[in-house]
């Protein structure tokens, strides 16, 4: 079996966490703190 890979549960397990993580009040802060770091990196490429 290779190990590079998430199984069906643990997967959704995430994608559920995710969803619920976007509903909350911290979410525009996570998008913020995620569009900064993209910014930082494409600006070094």
């Amino acid at each position: 079996m290779s190990k590079g890979y998430l199984r069906l549960w643990p997967a959704l397990a995430a994608v559920l966490f995710g969803f619920t993580l976007a509903s909350t009040g911290i979410a525009p802060a996570i998008t913020s703190g995620i569009t900064s770091v993209v910014g930082m990196l494409s600006s070094l490429g």
